[in-house]
């Protein structure tokens, strides 16, 4: 017997462990410990020990005996050769290094490489990001051969198997180890991974099976979307060479800023300028929205600087839920005049001292001569 301590110690897990943690356990240990990738000494000894230990809790029966009388009953259940036949995590190594592959028991279709993705970038404006609109875009893209129809061939002929990979369209090697063979599988370099030569090839496109041409495309772009968005539409991209599927087509969307509303999100935000006598005595102004029509809010006497008076519902509409809309914020931003009339001047003169205020009477030099 290899091992003389705990089963559970060895892979450092709990006794109550479920099967995937002692599966995730033991991969851990066999990445760590494999002699092809461990050369320190013990390293071989440690990973039969580790083997062990698996074989032994990752079997349902095993692992009850095992937890009933300890090594006494499960005697012989591991250690061996240590070759091939003696490993019972055998594909759960392999899993560790090579991603599952084990031998041919995942062969590899040979198939045609799907094209390019392409992006193209639209500029639209701040009211057609809120709404919604419709776009005609026209880019270059590489399409399906018409002369060929896709396949590469010259019209007539067909495209034969590959002699290299016998159609298979990869290349595998083989290599032996304490575990027996590991098979390392490559795309084929002479038919690229396709399986297939064209002996004559299409003279239109020279054997691509796809020619470049203008394509014009309608674009549905969504209300509510935002500058750095992007729209993807499969199959819209690049034809992949001879009779490969499409990628994608990204449409990059840029927006306008709009001359009086700012955006965050699905808020709307307009900062109405009003005079000192408008803030204290009320007044009605002219708010401007994005459906083009300007809606009258009223501003009450004694509004204070930043009062924020809010329009539920006349925001941007929310990207994936169009029933949800913003609210449009009105900002009070009281402006102080920086020039004053002479007659101006005398009112609010006569105003803070109505109030107790002290303030300053100097009258300038334009106000002396009376030219304010």
């Amino acid at each position: 017997m290899v091992s003389e301590r705990d089963y559970y110690e060895v892979l450092g897990v709990e006794r109550g462990a479920d099967d995937a943690a002692i599966k995730r356990a033991f991969r851990k240990l066999a990445q760590q410990w494999h002699p092809d990738v461990n050369t320190e000494p013990e390293a071989q000894e440690r990973f039969k020990e580790i083997n062990e230990a698996y074989q032994v809790l990752s079997d349902p029966s095993r692992r009850q005996a095992y937890d009933m009388f300890g090594k006494a009953g499960v005697s012989g259940a591991g250690g061996g050769d240590g070759g091939a036949a003696g490993f019972g995590g055998f594909s759960d190594i392999f899993d560790a290094f090579f991603g599952g592959s084990m031998g041919g028991a995942n062969r590899r279709a040979a198939r045609p490489q799907t094209g390019s993705d392409l992006r193209y970038d639209i500029r639209i404006s701040f009211q057609e990001a809120v709404l919604g609109t419709e776009k005609e875009i026209e880019f270059p893209v590489l399409g399906r051969c018409e002369t060929c129809e896709g396949t590469g061939s010259k019209p007539g002929s067909t495209a034969t198997q590959c002699p290299q990979c016998n159609g298979r369209g990869e290349i595998r090697s083989i290599r032996q180890t304490m575990l027996g063979q590991m098979v390392n599988v490559s795309p084929c370099p002479r038919c690229h991974g396709e399986g297939k030569i064209i002996e004559s090839p299409c003279e239109t496109c020279h054997g691509e099976g796809r020619t470049e041409r203008k394509r014009t495309l309608r674009v549905a772009i969504p209300a509510g979307i935002d500058e750095g968005h992007q729209i993807r539409l499969s199959n819209e991209g690049e034809i992949g060479p001879r009779g490969g599927a499409a990628g994608s087509l990204y449409v990059a969307v840029h927006v306008a800023s709009h001359p009086t509303l700012t955006r965050e999100g699905t808020e709307l935000y307009y900062e109405a300028d009003l005079s000192i006598a408008q803030a204290a005595l009320g007044t009605k102004i002219l708010v401007p929205t994005v459906e083009g029509e300007d809606t009258e809010v009223e501003i009450k006497p004694g509004t204070q600087p930043g009062t924020e008076i809010r329009l539920r519902g006349r925001g941007v509409p929310h990207l994936r839920r169009q029933s949800v809309r913003g609210d449009l914020h009105v900002i009070a931003n009281v402006t102080v005049p920086t020039k004053l009339t002479k007659r101006q001047r005398e009112l609010l003169e006569q105003y803070a001292a109505e109030g107790g205020e002290a303030v300053s009477s100097h009258a300038g030099i334009r106000e002396k001569l009376g030219l304010g």
